[in-house]
């Protein structure tokens, strides 16, 4: 895929994009572990799971899959736990703060398209630092959450953009594949969550190791640089 316009948005994803949001995630998994008389489950195992939300954790934590007996008694009680504790110990990635910022001294926009439902998102974006965002889209905004494209078309929509004037940003496979599908340029982001398969496998347009890499890459691209993959 060849792209010749510099971009004129950035968007996100959230949890292992922007958030470190994991150690919360685990926090509300583990609690249900332990209410049932389980020792919990170790970070390391359920980190990597964290972008794929209660499916991932629940999968981590208990070996179910949302077919499975027990799955949604399991992910209410985690999503109800996580909702009750959003930001205890979330945080924004190092170099994030220096990434959205250097965006908007460019003249860039930016936003978030995220599966993460809108009950979760709307409180966390104040308590995070995140509530100036040019726009949230959220799990349950648009009928489709991702790999389909739509939220990232009602992301563009919602900045008066077309569609191939904005790159998308994220740490799971089904990011890039959403942003392919919106005809987006796509970034694998190597400091997230990344899942159980390798960023290099997911067909991205970049792989980027840090925020501070991400916006030099921005950037060039902004001066005039005329990029192709």
């Amino acid at each position: 895929m060849s792209f010749t316009t510099a971009p004129r948005a950035i968007l996100f994803d959230l949890d292992g994009t922007l958030a470190d949001t994991a150690p919360d995630l685990a926090a509300a998994v583990n609690r249900l572990r332990t209410d049932r008389g389980l020792a919990p489950t170790a970070y390391e195992i359920l980190r990597p799971t964290a972008s794929a939300g209660a499916r991932g954790m629940i999968g981590a934590a208990f070996g179910l899959k949302p077919e499975d007996d027990g799955f949604d008694e399991l992910r209410d009680g985690f999503l109800g736990y996580y909702e009750n504790a959003l930001m205890v110990h979330s945080s924004l990635f190092a170099g994030v703060g220096t990434l959205l910022a250097g965006l908007a001294d460019n003249g860039l926009a930016w936003g978030i398209v995220t599966n993460k439902a809108a009950r979760f998102t709307d409180p966390l974006m104040p308590l995070i630092g995140l509530d100036h965002a040019g726009c949230v889209i959220s799990g349950d905004t648009t009928p489709h959450p991702k790999p389909h494209p739509a939220p990232l078309f009602e992301a563009a929509r919602r900045l008066g953009l077309a569609p191939e004037q904005c790159w998308y940003v994220g740490d799971d496979l089904r990011d890039i594949q959403a942003g392919r599908a919106a005809g987006m340029r796509t970034v694998a982001c190597q400091w997230g969550y990344c899942g159980t398969t390798e960023p290099a496998s997911w067909n991205a347009d970049h792989l980027v190791d840090t925020p501070e890499t991400l916006l030099a890459l921005v950037l060039e691209s902004v001066d005039g640089v005329t990029l192709a993959a």
